[in-house]
């Protein structure tokens, strides 16, 4: 086994650790594999950009000088910032694997991530949502097609729901005397309890009755016409698609429906705390973007109403 398939070898050990140890969810799981093997490609046309033999680019030979120029290199490419974390993110976790399992340093340790630049979270207006719920792309809107694709906008609207989470539910996890969802194993792997509007309830259950093929307790909620399992990329060209359609704001994303859920409740006086636990984050900083959406639209209210501006 040469070096670089050593190097590949050890990746994959990583991964099935990381796997194994289900403190990760599966996306970041097949994340960090992916980065890896980009960053191990890197390696590998850099070697021979300086014409160094392959056994030089062994893991144990990767400097803290190898990391900075790879980030370098795809900021150069104007990769994302959040992409640019996500890869150094990879990259330390492996050789923290390494450290932990070999006692080999890591080359990584000191690098800091690019300062992330946030800017507000795309979100629809309380109108746009209705519009794009209520939107019948086809004079028929009472086809299995256009019933599941209503009960998708109006969970992941209602519930806030990341479009994973959606696409992992099963009918077992809806709680429908209560109004209830559990998400199970959620970003961080952690279980929580979300209130499910009424009118999501509705169309979930209108699905279900409209589903070609019969449900089962322990199935999918979310499939497509065969029965199988819809994917996160089928949800957002879905999405795509009925934005075209209807004519609303373009560009909102799955993630953006979560977005107008959590600024529609604090815009409606929902206090931050609850709105953290339903949308499942760690830390009530992150849920504090929320504001920002919400002041500048109360400086907008306050612009057009207030007569010495």
């Amino acid at each position: 086994m040469d070096a670089r398939e050593m190097m590949e070898a050890e990746v994959e050990a990583f991964a099935a650790a990381l796997r194994k140890a289900s403190r990760a969810a599966d996306n970041t799981v097949t994340n960090y594999h992916r980065d890896l093997l980009a960053f191990r490609s890197f390696m590998l046309e850099r070697a021979a950009a300086l014409r160094k033999p392959v056994d030089e680019i062994d893991v144990t030979s990767i400097s803290a000088e190898d990391v900075r120029s790879y980030l370098a290199e795809l900021m150069k490419h104007k990769a994302a910032r959040a992409t640019v974390q996500r890869r150094l993110s990879a990259i330390k976790a492996f050789f923290r694997y390494r450290e932990t399992t070999i006692g080999v340093a890591s080359p990584a340790r000191s690098i800091r991530s690019p300062k992330n630049v946030r800017g507000l979270p795309s979100v629809l207006q309380e109108a746009e949502v209705r519009k794009l719920i209520e939107f019948s792309p086809t004079p028929d809107d009472s086809t299995p097609a256009s019933i599941r694709d209503r009960a998708i906008f109006e969970t992941l609207y209602s519930s806030g729901l990341r479009v994973g989470e959606l696409v992992a539910l099963d009918w077992r996890d809806i709680d429908e005397e209560l109004g209830m969802v559990m998400i199970r194993a959620g970003k961080g792997n952690k279980d929580r309890l979300v209130p499910l509007g009424e009118p999501a309830l509705d169309a979930l259950l209108a699905w279900r009755r409209a589903m070609p093929v019969a449900w089962e307790h322990n199935g999918p909620v979310i499939t497509n016409l065969r029965g199988g399992r819809l994917t996160t990329r089928s949800v957002e060209t879905i999405l795509r698609k009925r934005i075209e359609a209807a004519g609303v704001s373009a560009g909102v994303t799955p993630h953006g429906l979560r977005h107008s859920f959590a600024t529609h409740m604090l815009g409606n006086g929902a206090d931050l705390r609850s709105i953290q636990e339903m949308l499942g984050h760690a830390s009530l900083a992150t849920t504090q973007r929320y504001t920002h959406v919400s002041v500048n639209h109360l400086k907008e209210v306050y612009r057009r109403a207030f007569p010495r501006v």
